[in-house]
Order: C-alpha cells, then sequence, then structure tokens
C-alpha cells in the first residue's frame, strides 16, 4: 500500500504542481483586478445653503419658535385616566368549549365583572405646587388618574374641581417648585395669529404643533356647554384634549378641547383634518381659579333671554347687521330690569368688546364675576345708547343657552323643558304679541304632562302665578309638588289644565 503510494506521487507530482501553480495565479489576478477596478466617484453637495435678508427672518422665526416650545413644554404634563366599569357577563359565555357548542343559547347569569378602560389627555401647571387646569371630560370618569411630567417624573393626580358646561378640571398632584407658563388675554386674539397647541395625540407624548387662528366664537351646538371657542388649524388630535393653545409670546391663550374630524363627531374619536378647538383662556382662568378656591364656579348673569340677528330681524329693529345680541325678555326684577334694558335691544358691546352673536355674549357675561358692573352698549330703535349694569349671580338651574331652562326633576312638570319667547318664535309659531310666557320645547314621555303638553305650547302662568320668563318658570314649576294649575296658549287659543305628579293622564278644561 505504501509502495503504491509513493509510485502515484511520483507519476503526478508534475500535474499536481501545475495545478498549485494555477490556482495561485489566478487567485493573484482576481486581487490585481479588483485593486484596479474603477469606481464611480460620488461626493455630497457641500455649501452654506441660501442667504439673504429673508432667509434671516425665517432663521429667526425658528428660533422664536424653538424658544416658545423649550419655554411651554416642562409645564405641559400627560394625564393618563383609569376608569373601571362593571359589565354583565355569563359564567358560561366567558368560556370558548361552550361558546363552540351552544353559542348564544346558553343561560345568562350576569354575573357582573369589572373591566379597566384607560385613556389620554393632557394638561398645563398652573402653579408651582401642583396645580393642573384640563379637560373634565379627561378625569370626569376616572377611578385613578396618573400625571407624567416632562422631566419623566409621575404622580397620582386627584380631581379638586370639574365645571362639565365648560369642559373645565383641575387637577392636583403632590408636588412643589414645578414649572409654570403665563397665561394671555384670548379677548386680544385676531384671526391670522400664529399659535402652537401642545399635548399628547394619540400617546405622542410632548409633541408641538403650529398653525394660525381660523376663527373666533365658534360653537358646536351643545345647549348643555358654554361654547365661545378659538377655532385652529393646529393639528389637535385625540390626546392633545387638556393640552395649551399658545400664542407668539409663549402665552397660554387656550385649552385645547375638541377637534371636527375626518369621521365621527366632534371632540374625540376620528383624526385632525384642519379645524380644531380651544377653549379661552379667559374663560377657563376664571373657571379654574373659582374651582381652586371654592370648588364650584359663580357666574355673572344679566337676567335676560337673548337670540342671534337674522337678516329680518335686523331690519326690523333696525340694525345696520347682524352683529349684536337681541334681547327677547327681560326677567322681572333681575339685573338688566333694574338697568332700564327692555325687549328689542340689542346689546353690540361689552366693556368695549365686540359683541358677534348670542352665545358670545352669554360667554362674556359668564365670565365676569357676579357683583361686577359692566357697559353695553346697546341699539334701541336704531338709536345708540350705554347702559349699566351690576351683574347678579346666575342660578343653577338656568340652562347654559341664555333663556333656556333645564327640565325639572321632580313636580307635576319634571321633564319639561321651555325656553324664553323669542320674537323669532313668536312668527314661527304664530303667537300673537301680547302673549306672555314660555314656549315648550320638548316634554319627557315619561313625565305626568306628556299627555297633556305639546311642543310650541305656551305656558302663562303656573297655579295662578304669571310665567313670563324662565327664572319665574323655574321658580314655580319647583314650588308644584301636588296637582298643578296651568294657564296655556297653544296656537293662540288660551286654556287651563290641571296636572296631577303621580297621573299619566290630565283633565283639560276650557
Amino acid at each position: 500500500m505504501r509502495a503504491n503510494t509513493k509510485e502515484f506521487l511520483r507519476e503526478n507530482l508534475f500535474g499536481l504542481s501545475l495545478t498549485l501553480i494555477g490556482v495561485i495565479c489566478l487567485t493573484l489576478s482576481a486581487l490585481l483586478y479588483e485593486g484596479h477596478r474603477v469606481f464611480p466617484q460620488f461626493a455630497l453637495a457641500v455649501g452654506s445653503g441660501l442667504d439673504g435678508q429673508e432667509i434671516d427672518t425665517l432663521e429667526r422665526q425658528n428660533k422664536a419658535y424653538e424658544r416658545i416650545a423649550e419655554s411651554v413644554t416642562p409645564a405641559i404634563v400627560a394625564i393618563q385616566s383609569t376608569q373601571v366599569i362593571k359589565v354583565q357577563q355569563s359564567p358560561f359565555m366567558m368560556d370558548p368549549f361552550f361558546r363552540q357548542f351552544f353559542g348564544n343559547m346558553l343561560p345568562q347569569f350576569n354575573i357582573p365583572r369589572e373591566q379597566r378602560e384607560h385613556a389620554l389627555g393632557s394638561g398645563v401647571i398652573v402653579s408651582a405646587d401642583g396645580y393642573i387646569v384640563t379637560n373634565n371630560h379627561v378625569v370626569s370618569k376616572a377611578t385613578q388618574i396618573e400625571v407624567l411630567l416632562s422631566d419623566k417624573r409621575s404622580f397620582k393626580g386627584k380631581v379638586m374641581g370639574a365645571d362639565p358646561q365648560t369642559d373645565i378640571a383641575v387637577v392636583k398632584i403632590d408636588a412643589q417648585n414645578l414649572p409654570l407658563v403665563p397665561f394671555g388675554d384670548s379677548d386680544q386674539m385676531k384671526v391670522g395669529d400664529t399659535v402652537m397647541a401642545f399635548g399628547n395625540p394619540f400617546g405622542q407624548y410632548f409633541t408641538v404643533t403650529r398653525g394660525s387662528v381660523s376663527a373666533l366664537g365658534r360653537s358646536l351646538s351643545d345647549p348643555d356647554k358654554f361654547e365661545d371657542f378659538i377655532q385652529t388649524d393646529a393639528a389637535i388630535n385625540p390626546g392633545n384634549s387638556g393640552g395649551a393653545l399658545v400664542n407668539v409670546r409663549g402665552q397660554v391663550i387656550g385649552i385645547n378641547t375638541a377637534i371636527i374630524p375626518g369621521s365621527g363627531g366632534p371632540g374625540g374619536e376620528g383624526s385632525f383634518i384642519g379645524i380644531g378647538f380651544a377653549i379661552p383662556s379667559n374663560t377657563a382662568k376664571h373657571v379654574m381659579e373659582d374651582l381652586i378656591k371654592t370648588g364650584k364656579v359663580s357666574r355673572g348673569y344679566l337676567g335676560v333671554g337673548i337670540e342671534d340677528l337674522s337678516g329680518a330681524l335686523a331690519k326690523k329693529f333696525d340694525v345696520p347687521d347682524t352683529s349684536g345680541a337681541l334681547v327677547s325678555e327681560v326677567t322681572a326684577g333681575g339685573p338688566a330690569d333694574k338697568a332700564g334694558i327692555k325687549n328689542g335691544d340689542v346689546v353690540r358691546k361689552l366693556n368695549g368688546q365686540t359683541v358677534e352673536g348670542r352665545d358670545q355674549l352669554t360667554a362674556m357675561i359668564t365670565n365676569v364675576n357676579p357683583g361686577t358692573e359692566v357697559k353695553l352698549d346697546i341699539l334701541r330703535d336704531g338709536q345708540p345708547m350705554t347702559v349699566r349694569v351690576k351683574l347678579g349671580e346666575r342660578p343653577a338651574n338656568l340652562g347654559v343657552q341664555a333663556g333656556v331652562g333645564k327640565a325639572p326633576t321632580e313636580g307635576a312638570l319634571r321633564g319639561v323643558t321651555v325656553q324664553n319667547l323669542t320674537p323669532a318664535l313668536r312668527d314661527q309659531l304664530g303667537i300673537p304679541t301680547d302673549v306672555r310666557g314660555v314656549v315648550v320645547t320638548e316634554v319627557d314621555p315619561s313625565s305626568p304632562a306628556a299627555q297633556t303638553l305639546q311642543q310650541g305650547d305656551v305656558i302663562e302662568g303656573i297655579n295662578r302665578h304669571p310665567v313670563n320668563s324662565v327664572t319665574d318658570f323655574n321658580r314655580w314649576a319647583a314650588e308644584a309638588k301636588g296637582q298643578t294649575l296651568l294657564r296655556l296658549n297653544r296656537q293662540g287659543s288660551g286654556f287651563y289644565i290641571v296636572i296631577s305628579p303621580g297621573d299619566s293622564e290630565d283633565e283639560e278644561s276650557q
């Protein structure tokens, strides 16, 4: 075996040597080729970029925006709220084995189970010792609140007060020496002003967007809320609620609250399409200060029913345009009555600020503390007048919209909603000018009056007490515990009815 191997090597040594030399040559050739390959030349463009006075101006603007963001962001917080709800569920339906064979035919024992829901919002630190302003809808149903600061610290939060009518709430955390951001005067904002929105959209913490003021005095037509929003195209999305809308001086001029999204309704679902809304800082400041000091909100009260001016009404009351709020009802003995304001007066300015419509005047009045004297510029039969009014305190049971009441919750008239009788309603319902009262706008089907009262009925009196306004209705309806005598006017005809608190059918006499 060994001899054969030697003989094999002797006979093939020359061939093996040639093979080895060939491999070495090929390897060297490949290396030499790779080293002499010509690669395409490539170089990044270099240079100082554009210059000039206009570019310098843009750079200064960028520096200003950076400065605003650096100043405001530390005072913005993320608010994680947890709500524990109970759901009714059968124990069998929780088991996939039973669902596979029986589907929905299993017996339902409805055993309550707890389920946790989480939501993310924003807030603004308003005091160094831990008070934070946010939206009421961010924390209203929360059983647990966690507040995250921009420096990554986390605190447990407690709701100190809330005002659903403005969607403002105050949360407190146990902390000291917190960074603050100043509040500005939202009344000074103009359409076109640059603004920046701060918050936590879709969980993207501490996001800043920029845009402009698109409109002022906007309303989403929610009858249960005071609405006088700043509209902006600075991107606001779910999670921004409760965050700050800031002007170019780094001052808070609004609290982000709602959007009109691409799908769904305002305020929460959907995504931004260029229309967002913020509560003016003057409103937010008034509400949060009251909540911090007393736990409730005190609002100014003028004691009038008001409505927007249409072109026809403006012409009828000799007003040059549709700006202002038309006084349609004056509450007897109220602040406006004492000051000499009359039906048909048109309020054009309050303390020198132009009044665009009903919602704006309502917001302006409610933002003033009770007992404060205000100056109203009005038109009466086309003639300008100035009236000074010492505001009262708005009754708690008065509806948000001026002249609209909340339905009583007990008594013979529970579930009956009314509003003041305005010139527009008179024309629409054909009610004679000598009829005084309030108009029935809604009747709860479960109300004792459901079988008798109709929308459009005018309640002129309750238990022989005259009803000239929503305030009168609220007062006498609250005392109507037993059988209640109503004086009604329906389509121009007057008659009496009696309503019993526990009856579904009532007697009617003419």
